[in-house]
This record gives C-alpha cells, structure tokens and sequence, in this order.
C-alpha cells in the first residue's frame, strides 16, 4: 500500500476504509439510521415523512435556528455515502453548522439506498423531497427565491442532478449550489481515479463498488441524472461552489465538472482542501475541518446575501 502525505490533523485516518458490501447492506443500513436526528439549543428538528415516487415515505428533516424569521433562506442538503451510507451523526453536526452559520433552513432528505434499491431511487427520492420543499416554502417558513442545493460526495452527485432536473422538468431552480468533492462521472477516467485507488476512507476500487450498486444497468435515457458530467448541456445551471481534497480519486472529476459549468457561462468558485483525504470531516475536531465549515457557511451566507 502507498502512503500519503497527509497533514498531521487527518493521519488517523491513514489505514481506514469504508467498508462496501454487498451483504450485510440491509441490515448495516437499517442500524446506522437508527441513530436520531435531535433538536438541540440552537437548532429545532422536525422530520416529516414525505411521499416517494413509488410509494415510499421519505424521512425528510428540517433543521430551523431557533429564533430564525419567516422568509428564511433555505439549504437543500444531501449527505454523501456513496449511495450505500445512511446518515452519519458527523452529517447532523455539519447540517446543523450550515443552519446556524449561513442562518438558514436545512432541509435534509433521507433517501433510499444501493445496493437494493439503485439509481434512480436516490435521485427520485431527492427530488420528490425538493418539490415537496417548494411546494410547503410558505409553511416552512423558507424564502422560495433563496433555496440553494448542495451535499459531499454522492450527495453532491445528487445536488447537481437536482439543478438539472429543476431545469429539464420547469420547476423552480435553486440559486446556488455548493458541491463538496462531488461524484460526477461514472466512466472513472480521470488521472486521480487512475492514481488514488488505495487512498485511505475512500478510493477509486470503492467507487467501482459504488458504481456496480448504484448503477447496475445504463439508463436508456438521461444518464446525466446519474452521471451528470455527460449531460448534454450545462446552460441555466445555477451559480457553484465546488470544493475538491488533494488525496481524493473523486478530485478531477469535481474539477472538470467546474469546468463543464464554466464553460456554460455558470459561474464558479473552486476551493481544494490541502493535505486531505476524502471525507476529512470525520475528524470534527480538527482545525482544518472547522475552518473549512466555516468557509462553506460563509460562501452560502453570501449566496444568499446577493
């Protein structure tokens, strides 16, 4: 095994992987959501459970700052986990950090899982979850002009299928999205996938695991849904944030999404994490990850400022 230079903060993660299996799937799911999603002194949680696209009921959590006016701008938050992971506590904690600091609304969708249930069932859920959000802005006190999307990882794939459907359906397109080390491309033909296949938490081996779960069969149409880097266009998207880690076999393909966009004429911000390995907020406590928490909420307070 290779070893990388990461910055001191983050060598406890040096020999972990994430463990993908196709069994106990089911059962390792199901344990790792029942860990709650609590209200606490800053932040108020509420979970609806709203209807799927075949029949399923979505959890669906709403995190309000306490004390937060109506008309509030909102954050459309998609945890990562490469289509495979629940929730992990350490994706409340953040959620609850972007609510507070951006002072806004997160809603923060639950959806359904690989490898039982592959795409589209992650994208469907997510955007039955977003019309619901638009549809109840005014009860859930969120200002429908100023709703941005954004997730790390498989849920910053998910994010940016959001904007691309919100555009090819007509419905109502975020402002902003702010894309953690997304997943965008399938193919896996980047010079970091090629180079980063034993980097620790997640590698490119694990995203040939993620791919074959999630997306067993190509779809006969809109793979872009899946895979958004192959949509045939990228105009109408909405202003991006997209942050990459130095050590992450996901890092070009988060650039050259970037660049897709900008070619479009979207506007970007890019951001690259040094030292880091993908999934580098498991360390909450460390300085870098605090700060780079810091800087997401600020860029997402100023979205919603313009």
């Amino acid at each position: 095994m290779a070893t990388y230079p990461l910055d001191p903060q983050f060598r406890v993660l040096t020999h972990f992987k994430l463990p993908l299996w196709r069994w106990p799937a089911v059962p390792l799911q199901a344990g790792m959501r029942l860990w709650p999603v609590l209200s606490d002194k800053r932040v108020a949680v509420t979970t609806e459970r709203v209807p799927g696209p075949d029949g399923n009921r979505i959890p669906v959590h709403v995190m309000r700052p306490r004390g937060l006016k109506n008309n509030a701008p909102c954050f459309f938050y998609i945890h990562g986990g490469g289509f495979y992971f629940p929730s992990a506590p350490y994706h409340y904690t953040l959620a609850k950090e972007y609510a507070v600091r951006a002072g806004c609304v997160v809603v923060y969708p639950d959806y359904r899982l690989a490898p039982k249930h592959p795409y589209p069932a992650a994208a469907e859920d997510c955007w039955a979850a977003y019309i619901w959000m638009t549809e109840r802005a005014a009860q859930l006190g969120i200002d429908p002009k100023r709703i941005a999307v954004g997730g790390d990882s498989a849920g910053g794939d998910l994010a940016a299928v959001i904007t691309l459907m919100a555009r090819d359906r007509k419905a109502v397109q975020p402002m902003f999205q702010l894309l953690i080390y997304p997943v965008t491309d399938r193919r896996m033909g980047t010079d970091s996938a090629k180079r980063y296949r034993d980097v620790p938490v997640w590698n490119a081996a694990l995203s040939e695991k993620m791919w074959a779960y999630y997306l067993p069969t190509l779809p006969a149409e809109h793979i872009e849904y899946a895979s958004p880097i192959e949509a045939p266009s990228f105009e109408g998207l909405p202003e991006a944030y997209v942050e990459v880690a130095e050590f992450d076999s996901l890092r070009d393909e988060g650039l050259n999404y970037a660049d897709a966009l900008e070619k479009a004429g979207v506007k970007v911000t890019r951001h690259e994490t040094r030292g880091t390995p993908h999934g580098f907020e498991f360390i909450t406590n460390a300085p870098l990850t605090q700060a780079t928490v810091r800087h997401r909420a600020d860029v997402l307070r100023k979205a919603f400022e313009r």
